[in-house]
């Protein structure tokens, strides 16, 4: 699946979710998006709740922002690197538990040791009900390689 493919479709059923909690105030709709929580109540939401995986290891894990909005991803290529491969994704605040991921013709940004999104302070400080507002930075496809 493409970055983008699976960035606008999380982003309707974090839509969904909210619409059903339009109730709920800031706090304790973040409380809602908890990972215990989350994989009862939507087990759809994502595809690790059906083994009980959590995407990073953390005790406490919030699945507000399932992603990050320090990702940049552009599903035709950020840049050509130096040695021909085509940068696909990075870290936009080059994040101390960032890694790389690649192979012979690309590379991508691996946030699999990296919790910053799913830290309570964080959340506060980029909530918004429209996930998609929150993570408008994540999408470059409207640069172009160069």
């Amino acid at each position: 699946m493409r970055y983008k493919e699976w960035f606008d479709e999380h982003a309707k059923k974090h839509a969904k979710i909210i619409k059903e909690l339009g109730h709920l105030d800031q706090d304790e709709l973040i409380a809602y998006f908890d990972f215990d929580h989350m994989k009862i109540a939507h087990p759809d939401f994502c595809p690790l709740y059906a083994m009980d995986q959590k995407c990073h290891d953390t005790l406490k894990l919030n699945c507000y922002f399932c992603a990050c909005m320090h990702f940049r991803f552009d599903d035709n290529g950020i840049k050509t690197t130096q040695n021909g491969k085509t940068l696909y994704s990075y870290c936009a605040i080059e994040s101390k538990n960032r890694a790389l991921f690649e192979d012979e013709k690309s590379i991508h940004n691996d946030c699999s040791n990296c919790t910053i999104p799913h830290r309570q302070k964080e959340i506060e400080k980029y909530f918004s009900r429209d996930w998609s507002e929150a993570m408008r930075e994540c999408d470059l496809s409207k640069d172009t390689l160069s």
